[in-house]
């Protein structure tokens, strides 16, 4: 039986996923953890629900783990200046080593997943992916008929 592409993807995704879960333990931290630290590090101000978004969880969900990572002092949540109201999140200069670590392990892991592939296809598997999440992005959603309807 010829291998599925959406099977395959999504295995792929839920080992990587695993791995970096065992990984962060390792650092007394969540790959939920691990995954906002590295998001603010490139976008940083977000605010929670924004972060909720991208991590598809509900913002109650992100207010916990952003309370553990402020605990720790890692991050602060500061007001945003043309709205009190909403207030962003800002990493603080000791998760600088963690977010360094994170890109170890990430890089360490590229090489994992990438050995014995020439530079050539690892372009073409990226241009693919790329591709696909365009496409996943752009395309409108059909909808499907309930029962009875």
């Amino acid at each position: 039986m010829k291998p599925e592409l959406l099977v395959e993807l999504y295995d792929v995704a839920r080992l990587m996923r695993t791995r970096f879960d065992r990984w962060a333990r390792t650092y007394g931290m969540t790959r939920a953890q691990g995954v906002i630290l590295a998001r603010l590090s490139r976008q940083p101000g977000m605010t929670q629900n924004e972060m909720a978004s991208i991590c598809e969880v509900e913002p109650i969900t992100v207010g916990r783990l952003v309370d553990r990572l402020e605990a720790r002092g890692l991050l602060e949540r500061r007001h945003d200046p043309a709205d009190r109201r909403i207030r962003r999140l800002h990493l603080l200069p000791a998760a600088q080593p963690i977010l360094a670590e994170i890109q170890r392990y990430k890089n360490d892991l590229h090489a994992e997943l990438t050995d014995g592939l020439d530079e050539a296809t690892v372009d073409r598997v990226i241009e693919a992916l790329l591709h696909m999440k365009v496409r996943m992005t752009s395309e409108p959603v059909v909808r499907i008929a309930a029962a009875g309807e």
